[in-house]
């Protein structure tokens, strides 16, 4: 997998360029109502695409967090893959927030798994069994399984994932985004304790969503 970073997700730049060049269209025609509608777009779509660099928290065993937004449930659910009960945090994005997926291990990913689906609020809990999604399961250390499912929403139409079966990629590394408002799942194996609660706000390849438990 290779995903350059130029501080804007590139498949939001083919957005931006339409926008700005309608905008400056309008502009020339003299049609300052539209341009200054549209320069308003342009700016907003650039903003929704940011990709800024992240630094990682000192914890190596720490699990980042896979996307920027709200905790909007922490609890045990079934493993989508599995089956088996496993503690579940669940991040809404909003459409200001950035939407670039990462790694929240370093691992080599397992299998990935798209379905096809609905696209009711992500915030809901049944976006979790009726929306669009894609599956993403890696093996972390110590042979340690966590799945993440990136959901779509109610604006959201497309999920993108860049991360392939078989590829080795670091905690914090990009694997994927999902355009405009969202949402990711992520299920951990037993040994992690969260330290984060609902309603908190957490930033991707940043905050530590949890951390293993001593013994």
């Amino acid at each position: 997998m290779h995903k350059p970073s130029v501080g804007v997700a590139l498949e939001g730049l083919p957005y931006i360029i339409i926008s700005a060049f309608t905008t400056l269209l309008f502009a020339i025609l003299g049609c300052w109502f539209m341009a200054l509608l549209l320069l308003g777009l342009t700016c907003f779509i650039g903003h929704f695409f940011r990709d800024p660099e992240r630094v990682g928290p000192e914890n190596a065993d720490a699990v980042c967090s896979p996307a920027d937004g709200k905790i909007i449930k922490v609890t045990r659910e079934a493993d989508p893959i599995t089956g088996e009960q496993r503690q579940v945090i669940a991040i809404f994005m909003n459409v200001f927030n950035v939407h670039v997926n990462r790694m929240p291990v370093s691992g080599k990913v397992e299998q990935i798994r798209y379905i096809p689906g609905k696209f009711v609020n992500a915030s809901f809990d049944k976006a979790s069994t009726d929306n669009e999604r894609n599956i993403v399961v890696v093996t972390g250390k110590g042979n340690q399984r966590f799945t993440m499912v990136q959901i779509a929403g109610l604006i959201a139409r497309r999920i993108v994932c860049w991360a392939e079966p078989q590829d080795k990629l670091k905690r914090g590394e990009r694997f994927g985004l999902i355009k405009f408002g969202s949402r990711v799942d992520l299920y951990m194996p037993d040994g992690y304790v969260p330290t984060v609660s609902v309603g908190q706000k957490v930033v991707a390849g940043e905050t530590a969503l949890a951390e293993k438990r001593s013994i």
